[in-house]
């Protein structure tokens, strides 16, 4: 019997191990597209003179590394034609300006000029309510721990707003957009959705005030990638168009959004 079971055995396993084999996949490579990471934020309290915007290239599936986009030309105007100027931080494809100027409702204009191309976009720097307090609830609910921050939304006025939460027990953070549609003029809040919060951990929130176009560009993203993702930036499974283009060459289209908006923070310990 245990000489049946002995030559039962050796026939599986040599069975499975005619069976592996390495099988390469042909992924086809599309062009690099640029991609440019422009949100301007300014927080409460800060003057928002300091600011950066970020190029790289998307690269093959299996490459290790983002590739950076050194040499461009990056610049933001103002309304009024006051021009603010992006240096690079040589060879690390982060542009960096120490004297933009921050108006709520501003409108301003991003200029990208890189490898005989020039990418333009507009937007409006738009207002955020201050977060009032926070509050915990974890009486039994299936959700677990949840964690809500508070706001007053202003009256007569579209507000849109754009929710980032950070775990410290998390790797990845957690956005989605919301609209004042339902509840303008009234207390408000955004919320956690991290089913596995105890106490002791640490939880960053952040709320951004961005325009209707804004809005609707997140809401797109974060319904292809789900709301745990990495960043707006980050490459989704679908390609989405954003608010750049390039007038050189209205095909070559860049991946990335320009944004300006006010924001405000708070960290909350789980009690």
């Amino acid at each position: 019997m245990k000489k049946v079971i002995f030559l039962v055995v050796f026939f599986i396993s040599l069975f499975f191990t005619g069976c592996e084999e390495v099988v390469d996949v042909d992924l086809e490579t599309a062009a690099p597209k640029l991609v440019i990471e422009a949100a301007i934020n300014w927080r409460k309290g800060t003057s928002g003179a300091q600011q950066t915007i970020k190029l790289t290239t998307t690269t093959g599936y299996f490459e290790d590394g983002i590739p950076i986009v050194s040499g461009a030309v990056v610049y933001i105007k103002n309304s009024t034609n006051q021009q603010f100027d992006f240096a690079e931080v040589p060879n690390s494809g982060r542009y960096v300006c120490n004297n933009f100027k921050p108006v709520i409702d501003e409108n301003y204009t991003l200029t990208v000029i890189s490898n005989g191309n020039t990418y333009t976009a507009s937007e409006t720097l738009k207002s955020v309510a201050p977060i009032t307090h926070i509050e915990q609830n974890d009486s039994g609910t299936i959700a677990g721990i949840v964690v809500r921050a508070f706001y007053n939304d202003p009256a007569e006025i579209d507000n849109y707003y754009l929710y980032r939460y950070v775990y410290s027990n998390k790797i990845t953070s957690t956005y989605y957009a919301d609209k004042d549609e339902f509840y303008q003029g009234n207390e408000f809040f955004s919320v956690s959705d991290d089913e596995d919060l105890k106490a002791g951990d640490e939880v960053e929130i952040t709320h951004y005030g961005i325009s209707k176009q804004y809005y609707n560009y997140m809401n797109i993203l974060v319904s292809i990638s789900g709301s745990n993702i990495g960043g707006p930036f980050q490459t989704p499974p679908a390609t989405v168009r954003g608010n750049i283009i390039n007038v050189t060459d209205k095909s070559n289209y860049p991946l990335g959004y320009f944004s300006l908006s006010e924001i405000v923070s708070r960290k909350y310990t789980v009690k």
